[in-house]
């Protein structure tokens, strides 16, 4: 009978300590278990966007952002680290093979969240780089959060129409081997292989142009 007993309490012992385990797993903002990759500071669902944001969500919001289209294949082959690769594009949520389109001319690669106050400062920055740029480069911004809705409605406030794909999963993050912060941008050659990777917000335009002079030789 004591062994039997014994097992009761034991048996309990392990479903009290299972329910202490499910309630303090980590979730992220929308409810979802999150998931460490290892790729960034605050971890990432295993998908690029959350299941709500779908086509008939995003429409109204996508008109009322009116991001330019994403830029398509017009150089040589694809090379980098993000060749392969293809995400939606949140302007329009066609598929866009991102090093493709970037292939043949020097581009900012300009990662941000929803959430990020610094990004919420800086993208105006580079929505005014972009407009000076032309088509001497590209400029390209990748949202690392699954909630692809707060990024249409945080672009439409900021008056930001860059071209931009959809990352929640953190495949860029991971390919660029960036650090764990927000807002960064990765400075690629018309190769496809990284010039310079900064972790820092740009508050003025000179800024950008410097940078892009130094690292990529490109005046501006």
């Amino acid at each position: 009978m004591r062994s039997s007993g014994a097992g009761r309490w034991s048996l309990a012992a392990l479903v009290i300590v299972l329910a202490l385990i499910v309630a303090i797993w980590p979730r992220d903002r929308d409810g979802g278990t999150v998931v460490d990759d290892g790729t960034s500071a605050t971890t990432v669902a295993p998908v690029d966007r959350r299941p709500q944001d779908d086509a008939q969500a995003l429409a109204p919001l996508r008109e009322t952002a009116a991001l330019r289209a994403c830029p398509e294949p017009a150089g040589p082959p694809a090379a980098g680290p993000l060749a392969g690769m293809v995400f939606e594009c949140v302007g329009d949520g066609s598929a866009t093979d991102l090093a493709a389109g970037l292939a043949g001319r020097p581009a900012l690669v300009n990662l941000w969240a929803w959430w990020c106050a610094p990004c919420a400062e800086e993208l105006p920055v580079l929505e005014e780089f972009a407009a000076r740029a032309g088509d001497t480069m590209a400029v390209v911004t990748v949202h690392t959060d699954p909630n692809e809705a707060g990024a249409l409605e945080k672009l439409a406030a900021y008056g930001v129409h860059l071209p931009g794909v959809q990352d929640g999963s953190g495949r860029v993050r991971a390919a660029f081997e960036v650090p764990a912060v927000l807002p960064v941008t990765v400075l690629v050659r018309a190769d496809g292989s990284v010039a310079k990777v900064l972790p820092q917000p740009f508050h003025s335009v000179d800024e950008v142009t410097d940078v892009v002079a130094t690292h990529l030789g490109v005046d501006i």
